[in-house]
């Protein structure tokens, strides 16, 4: 597989590049939705859920930029990798190439479109004079992760919705529903004494570790916690091996669906 994808890396490089442009090409602001979009999501919550939260967690706003912009990437990934095998169905049924670069090109642009957004999250921390520090270094290791993570997921819904064409509405359905069970808009601290087995899935899910090590570089200027991300990192790497193996095994019948 990895032969195929270096022999197809043109291919690879091109695919990421019209995932990364393609996107807003008709828009009339263009790339500009990339910052615009979370903007107004930002402002949305910002006005609404300080009161709900009654002052519960200090720099709040920077608290929720350091939320909502790691999770649009997740969930952007998600999204597109689940649809990509349909989108390009007819590009599938003339053409032969390795079926995984559709999807891996939709992890890297959105890692990619990730990265540049991080600058919204630097105008905010200085802007809010909250500042940066070295410790800025680990973002890249922490969105690498959250890609492996990501594409291990895409790969398995991808490769399914080939077969179940409903599957794409029931993901959008599903990515909101855990949107609440990541503490973006919430904090877990707010649930410290709790017990209850709802909190205790909160703190194993991998994207809480995730958003917990940008808000220690981003808000509070630490190092991640290692251990807690590496334990993340070998389940995003089994689930994307996984991922990989469901994806292959499905892949020979993709174009018989269509």
């Amino acid at each position: 597989m990895l032969k195929e994808l270096y022999d197809y890396r043109e291919l690879l490089l091109t695919s990421t590049k019209k995932a990364i442009r393609g996107k807003y090409k008709a828009s009339f602001l263009g790339v500009l939705w990339s910052f615009i979009n979370p903007l107004l999501q930002i402002l949305v919550y910002a006005i609404v859920f300080p009161y709900l939260m009654r002052n519960t967690v200090d720099n709040y706003l920077i608290y929720l930029v350091t939320g909502i912009i790691p999770w649009n990437f997740f969930m952007t990934v998600i999204l597109e990798c689940v649809s990509c095998i349909k989108n390009n169905s007819g590009l599938i049924k003339k053409v032969y190439f390795p079926r995984i670069i559709l999807p891996l090109s939709c992890a890297l642009s959105g890692l990619f479109n990730f990265l540049v957004s991080c600058i919204i999250i630097i105008f905010f921390c200085l802007i809010w004079k909250i500042g940066i520090s070295w410790v800025i270094i680990f973002v890249p290791l922490v969105a690498i992760i959250q890609t492996i993570l990501s594409l291990g997921i895409g790969l398995i819904l991808g490769a399914l919705d080939a077969y179940i064409q409903d599957l794409e509405y029931i993901t959008g359905f599903i990515i909101q529903l855990a949107m609440y069970g990541t503490p973006i808009i919430y904090s877990l601290d707010q649930f410290a004494s709790s017990t209850s087995i709802l909190i205790t899935l909160v703190k194993l899910n991998p994207l809480t570790t995730l958003m917990n090590s940008y808000r220690a570089i981003f808000l509070y200027h630490q190092i991640p916690g290692i251990q807690s991300l590496m334990c993340v990192a070998i389940f995003s790497i089994l689930l994307l091996v996984l991922g990989i193996f469901v994806f292959k095994k499905l892949e020979k019948g993709f174009a018989e669906q269509f």
